[in-house]
């Protein structure tokens, strides 16, 4: 062939071809290889065991090559099969073969004809065979057998497109010659991913069975349906053939017979058939392996620097030696040490970039949410206005009270203390859930010791546990030394004789807070009609007065402008149709929030975004709506009922305001102290904990040979990192040779010996008058013994030219002499008289 390199590709490609199906997806190269395409009994299992010489596929009704199998012929002097499920296992017996791909297809389909993109690889060692590798796809097929699915059309079709849109993909399109050629599945779905038929090799099947009178001689001559690599031209056995054991060699024998004797192909006889076929197979795939080399060569250079360092760490490497079990086990410990802290304290590599974690997160719940939770535990006006009546009739008993008592003031204040406790424990067991998210964040770096990462977790997490009771009982010590002395001389404390004053430059206050913008975002107001466009996306503006929603985030279009007046939030269930979570605005007055709508839904991409677009609403003044029971449904009724004199009016309103300047000095308190608290006593006690301790209780916890031992998946991964590796260099090195030795002795160009008899000189029998020589202009007959011409651009397309040049035009400027055109000549006794 000139280069033996070039003779060891399809090779090569056989060993990538196995190497990169055993180890999955470690290395997504597109590998050069022939895809055969066609519908169910278009002859596709019959060709390839022509190639193979051997029966050994399964033959049945309805779809019988059921997952993609990948042929791997290899010449060689002995002759077996394997199977890269059954390494080292030999076949010499073919129908065992069959029945393995039947048993491995049913491993993974099943009994009920379904499909799987799972490919079979088989190898088969034979003299008989050129080296080649093919893919034989499942059938097209149009209605479901058996228990098929319905959509098992488009399942096959969708299979085939995931290996024929490659663009290092051959597709080898079968056709059978006996149904129309513009109905062929296999040439439809070949030109939807090769719409210029650069990939595409035509295989005409079943010639012997069209219909008497016709043939495919223009197909095959590429005029018809022509394809860039042309069309070859098979006769298959008939199923009485395969039913009778007829042998293939004398199969091939009849085919080659039929091919020398039918009027309409004898002429291109030497370029029919299957061993022709396989030859001009070889060589395509051989030449496209060529052309693709340089990109191939690339992929396959940034896969082994991908590999490359890894590969270095896992050479010499001894799962059993114990001291590299102890210098692994300080560095998980110290690497999970550093993750953590990262994620606490943040870090700009490893950044997450799809939502809050870690620290991140727990800022979130100390200055968003906990304050949120604060907030809900207020009073409703009415109902401290009822409780603060009560308390002071309560005080004065029977009396008639002159001045307004201050224990009414301490016993409002303690109640509304103690309803702090839990929003603290809450804020509480939110940190904890995202630090014991952060721990198992970490963690996953030492899913490669699945003990190690278990009693990593399960310490930590019991140490957060631990300090989860402590941190509880310090909130709640805290909120008990707050109950346990009101401080009436506090610097920030109105007292009673500014309470009436300080109300009104609050109020005065709150007014000219003005237009500040606190808010700004996308919302989708979820509640507008179907008639009216139905939901739609605004960009929404909250100040301290109004929310405001624009038509984008360039503020320019302003849709509307609601005043904050009388308006609360409250959640709205999340429908199961929608994957938004929403809220809603209302007006406490039972007025119209928006148009024709007494509420305004509110929808957010997430639970987080909704919190935070609530507390932003909070610090405008909308709180959030509060969840009455029977009870205090009751009391609220009395309440609405209920009167006060002036007297006792302006005593509530004293003791209103004291309460209000009170509970602005311990909420402040408590908002500074609870994450401080937390802060120290859970958050940096784990990271100290972590830093210091969890390395000595790892030792504690049991034998360290126990928590390093590898996972099975991680010595999987070792095997295939290594493996892959050997492969990719070796592929370089040889493909470095091929390409060197390519380039620098270039093969002579390909010649056209059709129109030469034998090895010696050329043929000159006397020219026929039915079939008369034609020569271009200028052309002059080549004299005896000189060397055939080179190969000059024809119709046909390269399959229809010399063996050695399969790229190259096919058809010959001149027909044999010794071959007639179309038709045999009228034989002399016919003809008629001059």
């Amino acid at each position: 062939m000139g280069n033996r390199g070039m003779e060891e590709l399809i090779p090569l490609v056989n060993k990538l071809q196995d190497a990169f199906t055993s180890i999955g997806q470690a290395c997504n190269l597109d590998l050069p290889q022939i895809a055969v395409v066609g519908g169910q009994s278009a002859g596709k299992s019959s060709v390839l065991e022509n190639f193979v010489g051997r029966d050994f596929l399964p033959r049945g009704s309805g779809i019988v090559t059921r997952r993609p199998l990948v042929l791997q012929l290899n010449s060689s002097n002995a002759e077996w099969a394997e199977f890269l499920h059954c390494k080292g296992k030999k076949f010499t017996d073919f129908d065992e073969v069959r029945q393995e791909i039947e048993a491995e297809t049913d491993r993974v389909t099943g009994a009920n004809k379904g499909i799987s993109p799972v490919p079979i690889n088989l190898r088969v060692f034979s003299p008989h065979v050129l080296n080649l590798t093919l893919i034989d796809l499942p059938g097209i097929t149009k209605v479901p057998v058996g228990d098929q699915p319905a959509d098992i059309e488009q399942q096959i079709r969708d299979m085939i497109m995931q290996f024929i849109s490659r663009e290092s993909c051959l597709i080898l399109a079968v056709t059978p010659a006996n149904t129309d050629l513009a109905n062929s599945d296999a040439l439809k779905l070949a030109k939807d991913v090769d719409p210029q038929g650069l990939r595409t090799i035509g295989v005409i099947t079943k010639l012997d069975l069209m219909d008497e009178g016709t043939d495919a001689r223009d197909v095959l001559e590429n005029k018809l349906l022509p394809l860039r690599r042309g069309y070859i031209g098979v006769v298959n056995r008939s199923q009485k053939d395969i039913d009778g054991k007829k042998d293939i060699k004398a199969a091939l024998e009849a085919e080659r017979k039929f091919f020398l004797t039918h009027p309409a192909y004898r002429h291109m006889a030497e370029k029919m058939g299957t061993p022709r076929l396989q030859k001009v197979l070889n060589q395509q795939l051989t030449n496209h392996i060529r052309d693709t080399l340089p990109a191939f060569r690339s992929k396959l250079q940034s896969q082994l620097l991908a590999i490359e360092k890894e590969a270095e760490e896992y050479r010499g490497y001894r799962p059993d030696d114990p001291s590299r079990k102890t210098k692994q086990l300080l560095q998980m410990v110290q690497q999970f040490s550093v993750d953590f802290e990262k994620r606490i304290e943040g870090s700009g590599d490893q950044v997450d970039t799809v939502e809050l974690s870690g620290g991140a997160k727990i800022n979130r719940i100390f200055h968003e949410r906990f304050p949120f939770e604060l907030v809900k535990m207020e009073c409703d006006e009415k109902e401290m206005r009822r409780e603060i009546s009560y308390a002071i009739k309560n005080i004065h008993g029977i009396r008639t009270g002159l001045f307004t008592p201050d224990m009414a003031f301490e016993a409002i204040v303690k109640k509304q203390v103690i309803k702090l406790k839990e929003p603290c424990i809450k804020c509480v067991d939110m940190v904890i859930q995202e630090l014991i998210n952060t721990v198992r964040q970490c963690s996953s770096k030492l899913e490669c010791f699945p003990m190690l990462r278990e009693e990593t977790e399960r310490i930590v997490t019991s140490h957060i546990r631990d300090r989860e009771g402590r941190a509880k009982d310090q909130l709640l010590l805290l909120i008990d030394i707050q109950l346990s002395y009101i401080n009436t001389n506090h610097e920030d404390f109105i007292g009673f004789a500014n309470a009436q004053q300080r109300s009104s430059q609050t109020n005065k206050s709150q007014s000219s807070a003005g237009n500040q913008v606190i808010r700004k975002g996308w919302l989708t107001i979820n509640n507008i009609s179907i008639m009216k466009g139905g939901a739609k996306e605004y960009w929404f503006v909250l100040t301290a007065e109004s929310l405001s929603w624009f038509k984008d985030d360039e503020e320019k279009e302003k849709k509307y402008m609601l005043p904050l007046d009388n308006l609360k939030v409250r959640d709205v269930e999340k429908s199961f149709m929608s994957s938004k979570h929403i809220f809603c605005i209302f007006n406490t007055e039972s007025r119209n929030v928006y148009k024709d709508n007494r509420t305004l839904e509110l929808a957010c991409d997430s639970q987080d975004d909704v919190d935070s677009w609530k507390s932003s609403l909070l610090r405008a003044g909308v709180y959030p709506e509060k969840t009455t029971t029977v009870e205090s449904e009751s009391t609220t009724t009395t309440s609405d009922n209920f009167s006060m004199d002036p007297q006792l009016e302006r005593k509530v309103e004293t003791i209103r305001n004291l309460v209000d300047s009170y509970m602005a000095i311990v909420n402040k308190c408590v908002r500074d102290l609870i994450p401080k608290t937390i802060m120290h006593l859970m958050i940096n006690n784990v990271k100290d904990f972590i830093n210091a301790e969890l390395l000595a209780q790892l030792y504690s916890a049991g034998d360290q040979n126990t928590l390093m031992d590898e996972s099975q998946e991680q010595s999987q991964r070792r095997d295939e990192v290594l493996r892959t590796h050997q492969a990719l260099k070796e592929a370089l090195s040889i493909i470095g040779d091929i390409s060197t030795s390519t380039i620098s002795v270039p093969l002579p160009p390909p010649v056209d010996t059709s129109w030469m008899g034998g090895a010696g000189g050329r043929r000159s029998p006397p020219p026929s008058p039915t079939a008369p020589r034609r020569m271009s202009a200028g052309q002059r007959p080549a004299p005896r013994g000189a060397p055939p011409p080179p190969n000059r651009p024809g119709p046909l397309g390269p399959f229809n030219n010399s063996a050695d040049s399969p790229q190259a035009p096919s058809r010959p400027n001149r027909a044999p002499p010794s071959i007639p055109s179309r038709r045999p000549p009228p034989s002399p006794t016919r003809q008629a008289p001059p």
